[in-house]
């Protein structure tokens, strides 16, 4: 996956696109990957870094949704039980069965948990991971060992998925790129073009070069996200604003936290969401709150009471109370809701996708969550090809193998994230010595990974490659602080840039990272707005 390649191919390209796609979170990929596997031309344009949003800032589950089911949405349960069992099957280097665990303080509480979770079973069908059972509670300890014990009488385990979205965004990236999408990231889509009316295609400005360029297109969906309201306007200034944005953060926390395998899921909190203890990368990913906000933000912050609230609720389901020291990293992000009527309350919104068609043909697709992505892109495909007239195909992706795709295990371990390209990954290091080793010492990210992020990965920056390529920012924020200087250095090298943007490099990343350090001012600092599509 070359930039340099695919914007030449965009440079020089004379006629129009099937279909464009502004948007590079989960459902603007999905939808290059879905449009590109029907046979359709394709451009995907991101303003900032794939997943830079809300997609790489999840709780890191592929689930059914445990908490909907309570809610009475049993057609968003089904369908997210499939797509869970899907994404397994299509990407079993990313995504893998967790036990999940609800500890018990009352005696009703395990019939009560117990029933639901086996009505989740069965609406899983044959796509199903693992049945669920009730424990004692001595298995409950076994399982959580860390858990609080006081009043404890026993608990219930139950099944879902686990993934690193923003490994499964940039995948996807690859999925598109593979089936010749042209995908870029750092393009910013700064006006539509219209003839009698008619949405006809996007102007765009390359954020690496400046250089602007009007581009064609038979469809154009807006996949931005919670910037979505903002390319609505841009085709329509008196569209009304149909987003509720909604800020979820997440701490992270030492594997002592958690020892084990298992997750602990408590199935209402104060503020009515569920919240969740989550081994992930060999830490503990603690979250999550529901919060309205009035504007999105491309580098939302924890407010005080969220964090608050996280430290609270940890500190009451864990036996080792955490402390503002022990927190490794502290991320926000922001939910696209889709307004209903005057409700203020985003915890009641809906997380069902919303598909609508402006006047002038513009497509915008939002809500749902990572789980049913491939779903909305299916759904948006088949909106895309009845609007721009284009030969309508079959969608194959049920069955699609994501890049990456392998069932082998791969050694070392740490590497399995890469799936079949390991072996790539591994043969820099062979070649390259003096990049076989960790950028840091708390840190297992090696430099022949950041070599193959620039090289494979559309890595631009320091940033892309220590939030998402790999996810030092949130396993350790101060870690990867001190490693920004290494990374920069091998990006430079790979990307051919000079010792002036390297050391630019180091300076905004640290800016950035700051934010992620529990005990640092700048982590709740109010971010600005950047209200680009």
């Amino acid at each position: 996956m070359l930039r340099d390649r695919n914007l030449s191919r965009l440079q020089e390209r004379n006629k129009p696109y099937d279909i464009i796609i502004i948007g590079g979170g989960a459902t603007g990929l999905g939808a290059a990957v879905d449009a590109a596997s029907r046979g359709h031309d394709v451009l995907l344009i991101e303003q900032s870094d794939f997943a830079k949003g809300t997609s790489s800032r999840s709780t890191k589950l592929v689930h059914g949704g445990v908490r909907y089911l309570r809610q009475g949405n049993i057609s968003l349960v089904l369908e997210a039980l499939k797509e869970r069992g899907l994404l397994v099957q299509n990407a079993p280097h990313l995504v893998h069965n967790m036990s999940f665990v609800i500890p018990n303080y009352k005696w009703w509480e395990g019939p009560f948990y117990g029933i639901g979770m086996k009505v989740y079973d069965q609406m899983a069908g044959r796509l199903g991971l693992s049945p669920s059972r009730s424990l004692s509670r001595e298995e409950t300890i076994d399982l959580i060992p860390t858990v609080e014990q006081e009043h404890l009488v026993g608990g219930v385990v139950y099944h879902d998925g686990q993934f690193d979205d923003a490994r499964l965004a940039v995948n996807l990236a690859q999925t598109a790129d593979d089936l010749g999408a042209d995908v870029l990231n750092y393009t910013t889509c700064i006006g539509l073009i219209k003839s009698n009316g008619v949405v006809t295609g996007v102007r765009i400005r390359d954020e690496e070069s400046g250089q602007e360029q009007e581009v064609r297109g038979h469809a154009v969906i807006n996949a931005a996200g919670v910037f979505a309201d903002g390319l609505r306007k841009m085709d329509d200034p008196s569209s009304r604003n149909i987003i509720a944005v909604s800020q979820g953060i997440h701490i992270v926390l030492p594997k002592e936290f958690l020892p084990g395998n298992a997750s602990i899921m408590i199935p209402k909190t104060a503020d009515g969401r569920v919240l969740f203890a989550v081994p992930w990368h060999g830490r503990v990913v603690v979250g999550t709150t529901d919060s309205p906000l009035h504007a999105p933000s491309l580098e939302p912050r924890a407010l005080k009471v969220e964090r608050r609230f996280i430290m609270e609720h940890a500190a009451r389901y864990l036996t080792k109370d955490p402390e503002p020291e022990d927190v490794l990293s502290v991320f926000a992000g922001l939910r696209p809701l889709v307004k209903n009527g005057d409700d203020a309350d985003t915890a009641a919104l809906s997380r069902d996708h919303t598909i609508l068609v402006s006047e002038s043909g513009l497509i915008t697709i939002t809500g749902g969550k990572w789980t049913t992505y491939r779903k909305m892109a299916q759904d948006v495909i088949d909106h895309a090809e009845i609007v721009s007239g284009v030969e309508s195909k079959p969608c194959p992706t049920e069955h699609l193998q994501i890049h990456g795709w392998t069932r082998e295990a791969i050694q070392p371990a740490r590497l399995g994230l890469y799936g079949a390209d390991a072996d790539e990954v591994q043969a820099i290091a062979s070649a390259q010595p003096e990049l076989a080793g960790p950028v840091h010492d708390r840190l297992e990210l090696t430099g022949a990974e950041v070599a193959w992020h620039a090289r494979a990965e559309m890595a631009r920056t320091a940033e892309d490659v220590l939030a998402r390529r790999s996810r030092m920012l949130l396993l350790d924020a101060k870690a990867s602080i001190e490693a920004a200087p290494r990374v920069a250095a091998i990006l430079a090298r790979e990307l051919k840039r000079d010792r002036a943007w390297e050391e630019e490099q180091v300076r905004t990343y640290t800016g950035l990272a700051r934010g992620y350090v529990f005990t640092d001012p700048a982590s709740t600092a109010a971010a600005p707005d950047h209200a680009g599509p």
